[in-house]
């Protein structure tokens, strides 16, 4: 007697045929969901970094840096008298009874703390000093250019280049958007220029330009 594969092969291959149509397809064959991004597949190539286009180095555990137009809360345990809450003038410094005029921009909250600390104990035996940033006004950034809203806009998130964009209301007609340029200063006072290319970021190109903004960054669009 034949068997049912011998007897009906044809009619075997076309059930297995719609078996494995059936069946979910490897991780490597999966659809694209995300049809309106096709450089979004499993084709697509990794977006190249060069040294040059390496985001600025920006940890998230790294302590807060004091800058101008913050409002610090400064505590000195049992004198109310000197205990304060003051802005951060535009040449970084603060005035505090006793202790003087200080730098507070470019230190950490710890770092004052220690220099008010020192200099109120020549007034004050042991003082206590608590140093907070009771208000963020300097953490910003710039849009400046072909921009619908052009001007300064608080870096309260993680911002990136297109969001700063959105941020200022899009480009204007005649915005060169493919030569955009991102001005950042390092911590040794260096001025670095980055590039930004719109056309070739959103069609999924040069993506590693679509950088993550630090405080004090100007983005220009001609």
């Amino acid at each position: 007697m034949k068997t049912m594969a011998a007897k009906y092969p044809r009619a075997l291959g076309m059930g297995l045929a719609l078996l494995a149509l059936t069946l979910p397809a490897p991780a490597w064959q999966a659809p694209n969901p995300l049809r309106l991004l096709p450089w979004m597949g499993r084709h697509a190539r990794p977006a190249r970094v060069r040294p040059s286009d390496r985001e600025p180095e920006a940890r998230e555990s790294a302590p807060y840096v004091i800058g101008p137009g913050d409002v610090l809360a400064i505590d000195v345990w049992h004198e109310k008298e000197i205990s304060q809450t003051l802005p951060v003038r535009p040449d970084g410094k603060i005035s505090l009874p006793l202790a003087g005029t200080l730098e507070a921009s470019g230190r950490t909250p710890r770092q004052l703390q220690r220099e008010i600390t020192t200099k109120l104990a020549a007034f004050i035996s042991h003082p206590v000093v608590t140093v907070m940033v009771a208000h963020v006004g300097s953490r910003k950034i710039n849009v400046l250019g072909a921009v619908l809203r052009p001007g300064s806009y608080p870096l309260d998130t993680p911002t990136r280049v297109l969001g700063a964009l959105a941020e200022a209301g899009g480009f204007t007609a005649f915005a060169n958007r493919s030569k955009m340029i991102i001005l950042h200063t390092r911590r040794d006072g260096q001025q670095v220029r980055y590039r930004f290319n719109y056309p070739a970021v959103i069609h999924g190109r040069k993506l590693a330009e679509n950088r993550l903004l630090q405080p004090g960054d100007t983005l220009i669009v001609p």
